[in-house]
């Protein structure tokens, strides 16, 4: 507590020493109405030095890639701070010349979006925590209430909220294990909360005020694209499979759905499921390589395609970690030889379908398209992410389920998972079917919301969630 009182008081005198020497602290010149000596910007940089400061200083701690997106953040602010700097000597641009004002800005966020991307790395949660967050810098675009945005309050605060899911995870996982990486989120929320949001209270409640007198900004001089007429797109094919369209009931019965309903009548599709073999395992494989064979007999499905990405994987790692990559338009694949101490990764991977026959320890499906995934039971969480048109089916208990940035998921669950947690952030169409009563007849199917209503009540914002009616 002490050293921060204290770095506040340094930062404190440092702004009067600016703004009595006419310039910025260290003898540089005071550009036009926009450098240290305002308020606005001088309450910028405390809070910079004070938070990102705090930010960086745990990051420095931890090393590694959490290091690295810190700096890509530190990079962010700085740029959000010369826009800043910029506003109070320019003239307020068109919607063009305002996408070309925040460019700089722009391009950070970019850089950050890229870090999460590909194969997920062990700092994942790190990396969606500090990348997510940076749409908050966004609130300097705001306009006017047409703009399609919300007031820049609001906006630091929604933008906390899709960051914050993954601040959580750091909590929990660090929680006993490591204190730099527990001090490490709770600074980066500190950044948002109370750091920018009472920034952006005091400062820009109605958004950035832009000089009257200023530059103008150029829009880049380029000709519209020409536009040619699109004809409308086919109806939408069924999801994971090429049948005809059906009335759709409680439970699908085409597609990968079909495939689900037999496999938990216990019918013969299992007997064409894909066995690990001693021999696939990595520990006894000559090149340890783990790669399933393209030319490989397959029991029930016809020739796959492969991905362009890399070869299709099946393999155990270090005895801990399966790792199923790249595996394309198979749907017999089968994990039988797992335990309570291994976890499954599984990444790439489309219109397939794998079993996982026991018990793990976590199941992650990244970036998979058309992926159906069977297991028994998990001991920590089954996570979806980055995916698009996926089903899973637990058919003994999960405490977890979470759902994030994906479209289209449909989750089954048994009557000894019906407690589980279903956590949801970014996505759409997530729908939930449980059993019914009797065991042979149809399963109940329930819409997880995707919007919300936010009403002002008795001092605070009440949340509740949107349902639909009608056909």
């Amino acid at each position: 507590m002490e050293e921060r009182l204290i770095q506040r008081l340094e930062a404190a005198v440092a702004r009067l020493e600016a703004v009595s020497g006419g310039g910025r602290a260290g003898g540089a010149p005071e550009s036009g109405g926009g450098g240290a000596a305002d308020p606005s910007i001088a309450a910028f940089d405390d809070l910079m030095a004070q938070f990102v400061g705090r930010v960086s200083a745990a990051a420095g701690k931890i090393g590694g890639q959490v290091l690295v997106v810190t700096r890509v953040l530190e990079e962010a602010f700085s740029a959000e701070r010369e826009l800043l700097v910029k506003v109070k000597q320019t003239q307020k641009p068109d919607m063009v010349g305002l996408s070309e004002f925040l460019n700089p800005l722009n391009e950070v966020i970019v850089k950050a979006n890229a870090m999460t991307e590909g194969r997920r790395s062990d700092f994942f949660n790190h990396l969606k925590a500090a990348t997510d967050s940076l749409s908050a810098l966004a609130w300097i675009a705001y306009s006017g209430k047409d703009c399609g945005m919300s007031l820049p309050i609001a906006h630091v605060e929604e933008s906390w909220q899709m960051a914050e899911f993954y601040s959580n995870k750091i909590l929990v996982e660090y929680k006993n294990k490591d204190p730099n990486h527990v001090e490490w989120a709770k600074a980066l929320k500190e950044l948002y909360f109370p750091g920018l949001r009472d920034y952006v209270k005091c400062y820009y409640p109605l958004g950035p005020v832009w000089s009257s007198t200023g530059k103008i900004v150029a829009a880049p001089s380029k000709a519209p694209p020409t536009v040619s007429p699109v004809a409308p797109p086919p109806p939408p094919a069924p999801l994971f499979g090429s049948e005809s369209s059906q009335s759709s009931t409680s439970h699908p019965k085409t597609g990968m759905s079909a495939v689900f309903q037999e496999i938990s009548a216990g019918k013969s599709v299992t007997s064409g499921l894909r066995k690990v073999t001693a021999d696939m395992k990595t520990k006894n494989r000559a090149d340890r390589s783990g790669v399933v064979a393209a030319g490989e007999k397959e029991g029930r499905t016809n020739s796959p395609s492969f991905s362009k990405t890399g070869p299709p994987k099946l393999e155990l790692q270090m005895g801990r970690k399966w790792v199923v990559e790249n595996q394309i338009g198979r749907k017999n694949l089968v994990i039988d030889d797992c335990d309570a101490k291994q976890s499954v990764y599984i990444f790439g991977c489309k219109d397939s379908v794998l079993q996982i026959q026991g018990k793990v320890n976590n199941i992650t499906v990244d970036k998979c398209t058309k992926m159906g995934i069977v297991f028994k039971d998990v001991v920590a969480a089954c996570e979806v992410v980055n995916c698009n048109g996926v089903e899973v089916q637990c058919q003994g208990s999960a405490p977890t389920i979470s759902v994030d940035n994906t479209s289209g998921c449909q989750l089954y669950l048994s009557k000894d998972s019906l407690e589980t947690s279903i956590t949801t952030a970014k996505s759409s169409e997530i729908n939930v079917l449980v059993p019914g009563a009797d065991p042979n007849g149809d399963w109940g199917e329930h819409a997880l919301p995707q919007q919300f209503v936010h009403v002002f009540k008795n001092g605070q914002f009440v949340t509740t969630p949107v349902s639909h009616s009608g056909g």
